[in-house]
């Protein structure tokens, strides 16, 4: 059915739709709304639901953490300095594989303070082993939390994940969403099943130290299923279009990609200004196309490098910095794109909520055009 509704008013309506029998997390700007309806909607008894009131953003993980270990479906929710303070428990969260899923209104980290958007923060916990899913628009942050509970929670997976989506932009954006029903939901993301749990007449131990014998062979593990839970998400995705007719099997998208000459890759919601930059871009001649990646963790090497075997230049628009090297995307895309040839400029643009408009598109592709790039795109001219 087809709501005009906040973005993390739906993104917590999906939540409720997904059955998670515990609720963990701290209220943080901008990401505050979603769980304050899911709070209400506790309260209101339409979700039969633990929800858990905490007194930070690492405590908020740490009960889902010891709730997911007992056999419960358990999610939360924070943004930029709240997932910092959560770091430890993430990669304690993904050592013992367990499939939490965490949505994340991507915020700028400090210092400066920031409320404002950019994608540093869930960027920098990409090494963590949290699954990670980016969103154009609100019905795509919607719907990546059925397809994150399904592939996380597959017993050949066992992995948390992250559905990100751009704060305020998306988060506090009303946009046309179509929400599946409970039926529905209920036959695509059926029910918990724990490959292991916490039982007292059947004693177990989760997160257990580790000696230099085995430590190795955890982490390859960790890495291995990463990069097979491909497969995984491309059945998830493509069930997903069969049954409610948005195909998420593909961890990529183009958009007017096939004849381009000059490629951008990006990720998140400035994909739809590009979109729109692109087709006046078209209009004046120039073959431009998008290549939006949705899902960061696994990166999808091989489908990118297959997607831009025929363009002639790459500009990477990355609303990150890995400070003293390059932004993140731009990382893995000229990795993905190594023995091709094909030149892949960076551009880290849009740090800090600052914004993106369609001439900055146009921009950026003139700049690559005439193989520059590898910049802060738009830096005041006073700390030039």
């Amino acid at each position: 059915m087809m709501h005009i509704t906040e973005g993390s008013h739906a993104v917590a309506e999906a939540v409720r739709l997904c059955r998670p029998q515990v609720i963990s997390a701290y209220p943080i700007t901008p990401q505050t709304h979603i769980v304050e309806a899911l709070a209400e909607i506790v309260a209101d008894c339409q979700l039969d639901a633990e929800y858990i009131t905490v007194e930070n953003e690492l405590s908020a993980l740490s009960a889902c953490v010891g709730a997911s270990a007992a056999g419960s479906r358990t999610y939360s929710a924070t943004t930029s300095q709240g997932l910092a303070l959560m770091f430890e428990v993430c990669f304690n969260a993904a050592g013992m594989r367990l499939p939490i899923v965490m949505s994340i209104a991507n915020r700028a980290l400090g210092a400066p303070l920031s409320i404002w958007n950019d994608q540093q923060d869930s960027i920098s916990l990409r090494d963590s082993g949290w699954l990670q899913f980016y969103a154009e628009d609100n019905q795509e942050a919607t719907d990546l939390h059925f397809l994150a509970y399904r592939v996380a929670e597959d017993h050949s997976v066992l992995l948390p994940a992250l559905v990100c989506f751009d704060g305020f932009i998306l988060s506090h954006t009303y946009e046309p969403v179509d929400m599946i029903t409970q039926e529905d939901a209920d036959r695509f993301l059926p029910k918990f099943s724990p490959y292991e749990r916490l039982d007292a007449a059947d004693p177990i131990s989760f997160g257990m130290y580790a000696t230099p014998d085995y430590y190795l062979e955890f982490r390859y593990e960790m890495d291995r299923v990463l990069k097979q839970s491909k497969e995984i998400i491309h059945n998830a995705g493509k069930e997903f279009g069969c049954m409610f007719g948005r195909d998420y099997s593909a961890m990529i998208e183009g958009y007017r990609l096939e004849d381009a000459d000059t490629a951008i890759v990006a990720m998140g919601s400035i994909c739809g200004t590009t979109k729109d930059s692109i087709d006046e871009m078209r209009d004046e001649g120039k073959k431009v196309g998008l290549l939006k990646i949705r899902v960061y963790r696994p990166f999808p090497t091989e489908e990118v490098a297959k997607a831009l075997s025929h363009v002639q230049r790459v500009a990477v628009l990355d609303k990150n910095i890995s400070l003293g090297a390059k932004g993140a995307v731009a990382l893995e895309v000229r990795d993905a794109l190594y023995s091709s040839g094909i030149p892949v400029k960076d551009f880290i643009i849009g740090l800090g909520g600052r914004d993106v408009r369609k001439k900055d598109i146009k921009a950026v592709v003139a700049l690559v055009e005439k193989g520059e790039g590898d910049i802060f795109y738009g830096l005041r001219r006073e700390v030039l």
